[in-house]
């Protein structure tokens, strides 16, 4: 696969160059070659399964390059806000969390020495040729990816008795005999205002 042009894209989808991207597609051709997947969004699509940490700007990267989206089902984030990415090739089981070093950074300075002023700068055009152990470490993992995680159809359907909403996929809460939303049976992100009385 072409560095540059997977560069090119993912800029395109995400809306701008920063040294977010350039580690982002880094990462992703180091994790795809690991698992030996060649051809993400043609052949191997159906083989690839992405899990993301962070929601930053490498993500649009990975995703990208990879061709995994939450749409699809193909991806996963895991808010653990670290900038790190497992690789999950779904027909040999083979999964690899790659981590981005933190000390990549600094050591931006030793591929750009007439920009060490500009850290930006220097980490945009570094990470672009510094070698993939100097940007990442890798871990090889094991991944349980629960049957209603899996991409295709969904498993099951069910109407919150609360709020009269649909779950699907197994989110469901069984409390106190009652079949309810996380929402309803935990609390959700959002409070319900009544737009004519302002409450």
């Amino acid at each position: 696969m072409d560095f540059e042009k997977l560069l090119e894209e993912s800029v395109r989808v995400h809306g701008h160059l920063c040294p977010g991207q350039v580690l982002g597609v880094r990462m992703a051709l180091y994790g795809l070659d690991l698992i030996g997947i060649k051809d993400p969004k043609g052949a191997d699509r159906k083989k690839l399964y992405l899990f993301v940490e962070i929601d930053r700007c490498a993500t649009d990267a990975l995703q990208s390059v990879t061709g995994c989206s939450l749409g699809k089902r193909t991806m996963r984030f895991v808010d653990y806000g670290k900038m790190a990415a497992t690789f999950v090739n779904l027909a040999t089981g083979r999964a690899v969390r790659v981590v981005a070093r933190e000390e990549a950074r600094e050591r931006a300075r030793d591929y750009c020495p007439e920009d060490t002023e500009d850290k930006y700068r220097c980490q945009l055009e570094a990470y672009r040729v510094m070698p993939d152990e100097e940007l990442f470490y890798h871990q090889w993992v094991r991944v349980q990816i629960p049957p209603e995680d899996m991409p295709g159809r969904p498993l099951s359907r069910l109407l919150c008795e609360t709020c009269g909403e649909y779950v699907q996929d197994r989110r469901e809460v069984r409390k106190n005999g009652r079949v309810q939303c996380r929402a309803c049976a935990e609390g959700g992100y959002y409070t319900v205002e009544d737009i004519a009385t302002g409450k």
